[in-house]
C-alpha cells in the first residue's frame, strides 16, 4: 500500500547538507579560533558563510516545494519564501562585501599565495560568488530567462561545493 506523503515526510537533501556543513563551519570557527591569536578574518568568513547558507536554503525550499504533495504545506513554504524573496539579493550582495573583508584581512596576515590550498580554494570561491550575485542581479534587472535561473543555481551549487572544499583546507 502507498502512502500518500502529508508533507511532513519529505524534506529536500539539501536541508541536510546545508545543516550538515553550517555544523562542519561552527566546527572549524571553534577550532580556528582556539589557535589563532587574530581570529577576525575567521569571524569575518563565517558571517559571510552564514549569509551565504542563509540565501542558499531557499533551495532546499524550493526543492521541497517541487516534491511534496501536500498542498498547505507547499503554500506555507512559498509564502515565506515570498516573504524573503525581497532580501535574496541583498543578502547574497552583503555575503560578497563581507567575504572581500574576510579575503582582505586573510591576505594581510598571510600574504597571496595561490600555492596554499586554503587561499587558492578561497580565492576560487570568491570569484564563484561574485559570478553567482552578478547573475542574480542580472536576472532582476536585464534577462530573467530559465537559463539564467539555471545558471544562477548551478553557481549555488558550485559555491557549497568550494565552500566545503575551503573548510577542508
Amino acid at each position: 500500500m502507498e502512502r500518500k506523503n502529508d508533507g511532513g515526510e519529505y524534506m529536500s537533501i539539501w536541508f541536510l547538507l546545508n545543516g550538515l556543513l553550517l555544523v562542519w563551519a561552527i566546527w572549524n570557527v571553534a577550532s580556528g579560533v582556539a589557535v589563532h591569536t587574530s581570529y577576525i578574518h575567521i569571524l569575518l568568513g563565517f558571517t559571510g558563510f552564514l549569509f551565504f547558507i542563509f540565501n542558499w536554503t531557499r533551495n532546499a525550499v524550493f526543492s521541497t516545494i517541487r516534491n511534496i504533495e501536500n498542498r498547505q504545506t507547499k503554500i506555507r513554504l512559498a509564502t515565506m519564501s515570498k516573504r524573503i524573496r525581497p532580501y535574496h539579493r541583498w543578502v547574497g550582495t552583503g555575503a560578497f562585501l563581507i567575504i572581500l573583508l574576510h579575503a582582505w584581512a586573510v591576505v594581510a596576515l598571510y600574504g597571496f599565495n595561490l600555492g596554499n590550498m586554503k587561499i587558492l580554494t578561497g580565492f576560487l570561491a570568491s570569484i564563484n560568488l561574485f559570478v553567482l550575485v552578478l547573475s542574480g542581479w542580472y536576472r532582476l534587472l536585464v534577462d530573467p530567462r530559465i537559463k539564467i535561473r539555471k545558471l544562477h543555481i548551478r553557481l549555488g551549487v558550485s559555491m557549497f561545493i568550494l565552500t566545503a572544499v575551503h573548510f577542508i583546507y
